[in-house]
């Protein structure tokens, strides 16, 4: 459902690089989580 170019990835992404989230803190939401997961492993 969601993918790397999805906004809200982005955003979670960059809420999270900022310090601002956690992983912990993106909803377990079809594959968001997932998803949010792997681009910041990359």
């Amino acid at each position: 459902m969601f993918n790397e170019n999805s906004k809200i990835v982005q955003d979670y992404v960059l809420l999270i690089q900022n310090g601002l989230k956690t992983i912990d803190d993106v909803p377990n939401f079809h594959n968001l989580r997932e998803v949010v997961s792997s681009v910041l492993d990359n």
